[in-house]
């Protein structure tokens, strides 16, 4: 049962008196990923997540954790969760240990050690005694985490967790959730209106816009380890217009020739367009960024 997703949604949808919020959605969250959710503004992110954790009744369909209904069997589900949705709430002044043993007490099972090992998971042990009032955002975004993470939940979904983080502060989020992946197992599921930096932590996103699920998609690059992958090539030449002529389903991009072909055909290629006259001065691999991949699907919504 190790590939059995951690979250699975079955045609979730949302409404609210006659406007639909989310429609449909089906979706798969594997174990042991930092997985993205991305969309434009009103696309239904936040909706979703409220959902996934109870804040909000599902209209129709139904959200599994763990192989337990949110429906049905709320409180088991839940149990597998840790979250952040919005700030983390804390009491200020209080130090950061303190709020976590005030937690630790709502919960059977958490030990002293559980609390030091999270403490030093986050990066905190400097300023775990220090009240929060003190702490930067990015601290508090941090003792967020390991508060949500102190009863080892197999899924931690925290949304827009970067707002109001400075570069230092988003890097070292990224390097915590990937270390929560590797260190404790624990399955992230994140959303966020910076797609470079989703780009940087996640393993996998899944793209919503106007309420619908429109994407899923893995940002492992397994090209290179597939000799038959189609991998976007641009080629440098020094007549484009004739290069075109001859190479079917090829396009002009910032003056190189592109098209999809896999490793093999890439050689074939190149040979094709010599023995034609013309001129090869370079041949890249084109990789577009997740935003450029984002604003093709979406129409160039904005993104939030």
């Amino acid at each position: 049962m190790q590939h059995e997703p951690v979250v699975r949604l079955e045609g979730v949808t949302k409404k609210v008196s006659s406007k639909t919020l989310v429609e449909n959605v089906t979706l798969d969250i594997p174990p042991g990923q930092v997985f993205g959710f991305l969309g434009p503004n009103g696309a239904g992110k936040t909706t979703t997540i409220r959902m996934m954790v109870g804040l909000t009744s599902i209209s129709q369909g139904d959200i599994k954790i763990c192989g337990y209904s949110i429906k049905e069997h709320f409180e088991t589900a839940v149990s597998n969760v840790g979250a952040i949705v919005e700030n983390p709430e804390m009491y200020k002044f209080l130090t950061g240990y303190q709020n976590l043993r005030h937690f630790a007490r709502m919960m059977t099972g958490i030990t002293e050690a559980r609390i030091q090992e999270v403490v030093g998971l986050v990066g905190l042990n400097n300023r775990i005694h220090d009240k929060v009032k003190t702490y930067s955002l990015g601290m508090r975004q941090r003792l967020g985490v390991a508060q949500a993470i102190l009863h080892r939940p197999k899924l931690l979904i925290l949304d827009e967790p970067t707002n109001g983080l400075d570069p230092q502060g988003i890097r070292e989020l990224r390097d915590y959730l990937r270390l929560l992946c590797h260190e404790e197992g624990t399955t992230v599921f994140v959303s966020s209106h910076l797609l470079s930096e989703m780009e940087l932590m996640c393993d996998s996103v899944a793209i919503i816009q106007n309420g619908r699920l429109i994407d899923v998609r893995s940002l492992k690059d397994r090209s290179a380890d597939s000799q038959s992958a189609a991998i976007e090539t641009g080629f440098l030449v020094d007549d484009p217009k004739k290069a075109l002529s001859i190479l079917e389903g090829a396009a002009l991009q910032d003056s190189m020739i592109t098209l999809k072909i896999t490793r093999d055909e890439i050689a074939e290629t190149n040979a094709r367009l010599v023995q034609a006259g013309i001129k090869v001065y370079g041949i890249h691999t084109v990789t577009r960024s997740l935003e450029e991949q984002f604003l093709e699907m979406t129409g160039g919504d904005q993104i939030g």
